[in-house]
């Protein structure tokens, strides 16, 4: 046999090293949602894992194992040979080689619940199950059934089992009277998340992200081309360290995370008003300021749609809104402050100056100031051309890099001086 390197390796880490050096066994069942198997299995290689798969006999019947070995790069197991493949899997060195980190049952059907809850080794998916969990391994089911079968007794009672036994579930979309397979991206996130060390745990996070909108009639209104990405991007990363999360967001055009609790506004002075009750009532120990709030709202804005017809030419009063990092300090000075500044068509020189102007005016702890002006970065993209500068004037430039990187890059610095500076509570 030629020894040479499988081509989809080349995958690996080519979107981040978010799990880089890490072994996901991909195990799949006789659903239809086994179409999704290869884009799951190349997403979590674009983060930098290796993946292994295993399939039922149905899900062979369904989907060619050597797909999986092309999408994977690696053999596909079928069955539970002599090599016990299963044991063989999560057995720690020096009796094997690097054990496989997490198990991902996805697409889970109602038949292996059934199994894997009441501890049945009928094919290679459930004694792989089996045998990681008796090793301690994490395994993550993602079900997808009709959804008479999800809401039966049976399957209901076999997810609470399973949930007492350490799986973690993630639960699929009620659409068309089927309880679908999650979003691949949900997915991968649950793996993601339960593979992130937990080194916030015990932390509160506020977090503002998007645009606001403020109404010039009941129809039109002034706003601004943030998506809410970059403050998404910081509550997803909080949680995965296993932060409590509280998101006040926007109308911004990105999913906020589900566990997080989030907050809904429209206008700048809701978002104002959102913070300062958080703040005033909630225990939090960093906040995150992303959001990029109005500077100005309509003076007086008209109760019915402006006619052109009648208006040929418009004047519209503006005034300042509230600015919201200038009264964090006042209400909670022990409050670890990270403020975010957008400038555009500056120099390098210049934002670092802009962003310790700002950083003096409302006493933030660190400043993350980004030249918008750069094609590919800023509003609406997904990368970011950034400082982060300290009140020492210390700076980390974040250059041209996904705003999830950002995110790892920002509660990094985050959580070092969390810990310095007030030390992990209890």
């Amino acid at each position: 046999m030629w020894d040479f390197k499988h081509p989809s390796k080349s995958l690996l880490g080519s979107e981040s090293r978010r799990l880089e050096g890490k072994r996901i066994l991909l195990a799949l069942t006789g659903s239809v949602a086994i179409i999704q198997a290869p884009a799951l299995a190349r997403k979590l290689m674009r983060l930098g894992a290796e993946v292994y798969s295993a399939m039922t006999p149905k899900a062979r019947a369904m989907l060619n194992p050597e797909l999986m070995e092309w999408a994977t790069g690696n053999p596909v197991v079928t069955e539970i040979t002599g090599k016990i493949e299963n044991i063989a899997a999560f057995l720690k060195p020096p009796e094997g080689e690097r054990p496989v980190d997490l198990m991902l049952v996805a697409p889970a059907t109602a038949n292996t619940l059934a199994e894997i809850a009441h501890g049945l080794y009928n094919d290679a998916v459930s004694g792989f199950a089996m045998a990681a969990r008796g090793a301690g391994i994490p395994v993550i089911l993602a079900p997808a059934m009709h959804l008479q079968l999800l809401s039966s007794p049976a399957v209901q009672r076999n997810l609470k089992t399973l949930r007492e036994l350490g799986f973690e579930i993630v639960e699929p979309r009620i659409e068309e009277g089927k309880a679908k397979m999650a979003d691949i991206d949900e997915v991968v996130e649950a793996v993601v998340r339960r593979l992130t060390p937990k080194t916030l745990a015990g932390f509160r996070f506020l977090v503002t992200a998007g645009p606001t909108r403020e109404p010039l009639d009941p129809i039109r209104l002034i706003t601004n081309r943030s998506s809410g990405r970059m403050g998404v991007a910081l509550a997803f990363e909080a949680l995965r360290r296993g932060a409590e999360v509280t998101l006040i967001y926007g109308p911004g055009s990105v999913k906020p995370p589900r566990d997080a609790k989030t907050i809904r506004v429209e206008t700048a002075r809701e978002m104002f008003e959102a913070a300062l009750e958080e703040l005033k009532t909630g225990e939090y120990h960093a906040f995150l300021a992303a959001a990029a709030m109005a500077d100005y709202e309509v003076e007086r804005p008209s109760p019915a749609k402006i006619s052109t017809l009648q208006f040929k030419e418009l004047t519209v009063r503006l005034r300042a809104t509230p600015k919201l990092v200038d009264e964090v300090k006042k209400l909670r000075p022990e409050i670890f402050l990270v403020a975010f500044k957008a400038e555009y068509g500056v120099s390098l020189e210049g934002l670092r100056e802009k962003a310790l102007e700002k950083l003096r005016a409302c006493g933030a702890d660190l400043v993350v100031a980004s030249d918008v002006s750069k094609p590919g970065t800023g509003f609406q993209a997904e990368a970011i051309d950034a400082l982060i500068v300290n009140e020492r004037g210390e700076t980390l430039k974040l250059e041209r890099m996904g705003k999830e990187e950002a995110a790892v890059e920002i509660l990094n610095l985050v959580e070092e001086r969390l810990k310095a500076k007030r030390g992990k509570p209890s």
